[in-house]
């Protein structure tokens, strides 16, 4: 398995999903417009040999399949990803075991958490080149300007690494971080991220934050840090548990940080606690340009990279982009662990149309009357990621969630708006979503879409319409009698039935 971002690429080419571009490009608007047509069409990953005003190469797109996230995970399907939440859902509620089997399924639970400690690295690839003081020019990176009202140049995939300075726990997050000046940059993040929790205990105590980017990581750890989930683990930790064995670290030149040891580029610097500056707008994930806000100066002292390093990016807008194929994946992982918190839970999707977290489906196996609300109640205290999601919509167990034209039938046949549909107001919000009449402030609304039982209806439901059992083998028996062997049917074009899906 690839744990660097050397080796991933290698993988991608092998597997005929890397395109290699020798063609001079620029960082300014062309690199994310060819990147947004490749992603447009499920394209594969892209490297710029050639950047304009730079001598490192640019890869994006790495992670615009899911296909290609499932690779850098070590596996092959999306459904594998689900084993992986077990594990997750086993560390942070722990049952005493009542068989042998499960003691046994949490013993091995354990031991993958103690192969999953991260190690240590004392002569690290990305410290093969050391740049400090006056040298530091942030202006030497490729860093990408994607759409043309944006406010500047902007790293989007690096792990923000800052540490608790009372308890000394290290946070990793990936925020977006805007160009200043050749060794300034400011950082993007929401009040609630370990950052900016690390950043107001400093402040209280008169310290500095120091802080360290590392860029173009193995993609299993940006993985790890995207990933909001309420365990008390580590993202190094997480990332040893996706990836099966910890993740070798190094200790940082001028800050009391450790970053990955492969990284191909790392960047330390300071927040000194009030220094802020104007940061946006940028085109976000909403599919619209966000606001301007006062966001934390990093002032940066020093940046180590490997030799012939590769610089990794990527760009937010509306799906599909590389963030909504990660959450697709994130949606597979929490799905055992949102069924541990909600028991009635059969699955649950958020489709990337939705922008991946504003509106999910879910069904249950469903018991009693109004267990559809209560789902829908139990789905957005779950996960603290829930809180932002406006739309729940609750369908039967035989309803596929991730096939729309069954969820549409489902809503149109099984709802009353007036019974079924209720609307929770003036509950907090998304401060990037401008549908609210008041920014951060907003309503929710579920929808039971699920077949009606006593009382929640007087009448009786109609049968549902199912072939003949028997019928349906005989002519599947008959079909080559019928002269039809030649039809090749599989699956079928949505737009032979009216949709304009291209």
């Amino acid at each position: 398995m690839a744990r660097d971002l050397r080796g991933f690429i290698k993988i991608l080419e092998e597997r005929g999903q890397l395109r290699r571009i020798s063609a001079l490009v620029d960082p300014e608007l062309e690199i994310a417009e060819i990147s947004n047509q490749m992603l447009q069409k499920g394209g594969p990953g892209l490297l710029f040999e050639n950047v304009k005003g730079a001598s490192f190469p640019v890869a994006v797109n790495l992670l615009g399949t899911v296909e290609r996230i499932c690779w850098a995970m070590n596996m092959q399907h999306p459904q594998e990803l689900e084993t992986l939440g077990k594990k997750l859902s086993m560390l942070q509620q722990p049952k005493p075991p009542k068989k042998i089997s499960q003691a046994i399924d949490f013993g091995k639970v354990l031991f993958d958490v103690l192969k999953a400690k991260p190690g240590r690295d004392f002569f690290p690839a990305c410290q093969q080149v050391v740049i400090q003081g006056d040298d530091l020019d942030l202006n030497t990176l490729p860093l990408i300007r994607p759409y043309p009202d944006d406010a500047g140049k902007i790293i989007t995939l690096g792990l923000v690494i800052t540490k608790d300075c009372e308890t000394g726990t290290p946070n990793v997050g990936v925020y977006r971080l805007q160009l200043q000046s050749k060794n300034t940059m400011t950082v993007h993040w929401l009040s609630v991220r370990g950052g900016a929790r690390h950043l107001r205990k400093a402040a209280e105590r008169g310290k500095k934050l120091e802080v360290a980017i590392a860029l173009g990581v193995d993609p299993l750890i940006i993985m790890a840090a995207a990933t909001p989930i309420p365990v008390d683990l580590s993202e190094w930790l997480f990332a040893g548990l996706y990836g099966g064995s910890g993740v070798q670290l190094a200790k940082c030149k001028t800050v009391d940080l450790e970053v990955p040891a492969d990284s191909e580029f790392v960047l330390e610097g300071t927040i000194t606690p009030g220094e802020v500056l104007p940061d946006g707008p940028f085109g976000d994930h909403m599919g619209y340009y966000g606001g301007v806000e006062d966001s934390p100066l990093i002032r940066f002292q020093c940046m180590t990279h490997r030799k012939d390093p590769i610089y990794l990016t990527t760009f937010s807008g509306r799906p599909p982009k590389e963030e909504a194929m990660m959450a697709i994946a994130l949606n597979r992982i929490y799905t055992p662990i949102l069924r541990q918190q909600v028991t009635e839970i059969v699955d649950f999707f958020l489709p990337m149309e939705a922008l991946s977290y504003k509106a999910a489906i879910i069904s249950i196996d469903k018991a009693y009357p109004g267990q559809a609300r209560r789902a829908a109640l139990a789905f957005w205290s779950a996960l603290p990621q829930f809180t932002y999601t406006k739309f729940v919509i609750v369908v039967d167990k035989d309803i596929n969630i991730r096939d729309p034209r069954q969820v549409v039938w489902a809503i149109s046949s099984k709802v009353d708006p007036t019974r079924d549909v209720f609307i929770l107001p003036n509950t907090p919000f998304d401060t990037l979503d401008f549908a609210s009449e008041k920014i951060g402030l907003g309503g929710r609304m579920g929808i039971d879409a699920t077949t009606k039982i006593p009382p929640e209806t007087e009448h009786e439901w109609g049968a549902p319409l199912e072939s003949d059992p028997d019928v349906a083998a005989m002519v599947e028996r008959r079909w080559a009698e019928y002269g039809l062997a030649d039809l090749q049917l599989g699956e079928v074009d949505p737009n032979l039935f009216g949709y304009d899906m291209k």
